[in-house]
């Protein structure tokens, strides 16, 4: 179906690309974009993590995350505590319930690429993805 000398980015793409679809498509109610569900993952899985951190965890700059935390904050996922001078933030009973939500559809996305490559060769790849991603950050 591919030619065989396409370089790795088409494929990265065509990943990422039918991945919010999957995700956007089970989640489609929860009116949350895919570009904020890692956010939101994070949030989730670090209850009262500062904006700073989280432009630093993903690699993006604050006035991004601040407008990204705006949007999640605006449809009820998040809250936003001013502590000194920073702001913590906070799920949500609404966003704790999407965050898990994503996460189990992050999980059984993940499980239908171990049927496709096998469980030994999906290890492979994404300690491949990581370490590439580690290098490149």
């Amino acid at each position: 179906m591919f030619d065989e000398n396409i370089p790795t980015v088409p494929f990265i793409s065509i990943l990422y690309r039918e991945h919010a679809k999957y995700l956007n498509e089970k989640v489609k109610d929860e009116d949350l974009s895919f570009g904020l569900y890692p956010l939101l993952i994070k949030i989730y899985n670090n209850e009262g993590i500062i904006q700073e951190q989280l432009a630093q965890n993903f690699h993006l700059n604050e006035s991004t995350i601040t407008r990204n935390l705006k949007k999640l904050e605006d449809k009820g996922f998040i809250e936003r505590i001013p502590e000194k001078r920073t702001k913590r933030i906070e799920i949500t009973d609404k966003g704790a319930e999407t965050a898990q939500k994503v996460m189990d559809y992050d999980e059984e996305w993940d499980s239908k690429i171990k049927e496709i490559i096998g469980p030994k060769e999906y290890d492979n790849f994404k300690n491949a993805l990581r370490k590439i991603s580690e290098e490149l950050i």
